[in-house]
């Protein structure tokens, strides 16, 4: 991204720096790590959002190798919860290297957040970080409590993933104002990072049904695993008692048969639960650009403006 080339290119080199050890088994992880980078999203946004603010600096670098290490603990403890042999096309870590391996190599990632930011007296920043720390571990922790019950709210739902999801993006957002000694737009910019987040997660759900072009062609993933999420919230909502029941009785009984799983999704669609997920992550996108109306215009508004929109027109 135009705005922001120079800054992700010495991001890179930084992070991998973040990473390094004096342990050959973990410097070949952490190597494996790196390779399979995804979109990088979140470095993106922190540093347009910085940028947009004011001007980027070691501080701001600090931020995003915080926020990345973060996330990137938070995939590698995932897959052992949840057991995962794959992300992204890639083997998880502890497919190859086993679930004891794994937990010490996202210990050691926790490990270097709090170290980057004493070694650099980036207080201000580690208390962003470690609410987000919090967060994600109660959100994780709330839809273990609840994934077993197909009476979950909308309320209940928002709560798990303002957790578990957004709260990353709103710490990439409120860390790069604190960075760039932006502190009056540090809770603004907060905000804007949970809508956006609120939105992406929704955006995923969606994807459980069918891309754009493929609606009815779905993973059927998040019914496989037995996630409730929005849409299928919505349709247990408002639909009649026949379909309700059908469809409770696919989730408890026939969650793995492909056959069932097809119908399931048909029945979603039809009593608009797809519809009611993008009515609502548009309006969560609406509420995300609002905040930044007040900010003068520059490229790297109008880069994350973009990126914003992007997350939401996505179609993989």
């Amino acid at each position: 991204m135009a705005p922001i080339n120079v800054e992700m290119t010495e991001f890179e080199i930084r992070f991998r720096q973040s990473m390094k050890s004096k342990v050959p088994l973990l410097d070949k992880i952490t190597h494996y790590i790196i390779r399979r980078k995804g979109k990088q999203m979140r470095p993106m946004f922190l540093f347009l959002t910085a940028k947009m603010l004011g001007n980027v600096n070691d501080k701001t670098y600090d931020a995003a190798s915080l926020v990345e290490l973060l996330h990137t603990a938070s995939l590698v403890h995932d897959d052992v919860v949840d057991d995962a042999n794959e992300r992204r096309g890639f083997f998880s870590l502890n497919a190859l290297w086993k679930n004891k391996i794994a937990v010490l190599v996202g210990d050691f990632m926790l490990s270097r957040v709090l170290l980057l930011s004493i070694e650099n007296n980036n207080i201000r920043l580690l208390e962003i970080v470690a609410r987000a720390v919090r967060e994600m571990s109660e959100g994780e922790l709330l839809q273990i409590e609840k994934a077993r019950r197909l009476d979950i709210t909308e309320e209940i739902y928002f709560d798990i993933i303002r957790q578990k999801t957004a709260s990353l993006i709103a710490t990439v957002c409120e860390s790069a104002a604190a960075s760039v000694d932006r502190e009056d737009q540090a809770k603004n910019m907060r905000q804007f990072g949970e809508f956006v987040g609120l939105a992406f997660q929704i955006k995923d759900d969606i994807f459980d049904y069918g891309t754009p072009g493929n609606i009815g062609k779905p993973t059927g993933l998040d019914i496989r695993e037995r996630k409730i999420t929005l849409p299928l919230i919505h349709t247990l909502n408002v639909c009649d008692k026949a379909t309700k029941k059908e469809l409770i009785n696919i989730i408890k009984n026939h969650n793995e048969d492909s056959k069932y799983v097809k119908r399931a999704v048909e029945l979603v669609i039809k009593n608009g639960g797809i519809d009611y997920a993008y009515k609502r992550m548009i309006e969560l996108t609406d509420q995300a650009l609002i905040c930044l109306k007040d900010i003068p215009e520059s490229a790297s508004k109008q880069a994350i403006i973009g990126l914003v929109e992007y997350t939401t027109q996505r179609e993989k």
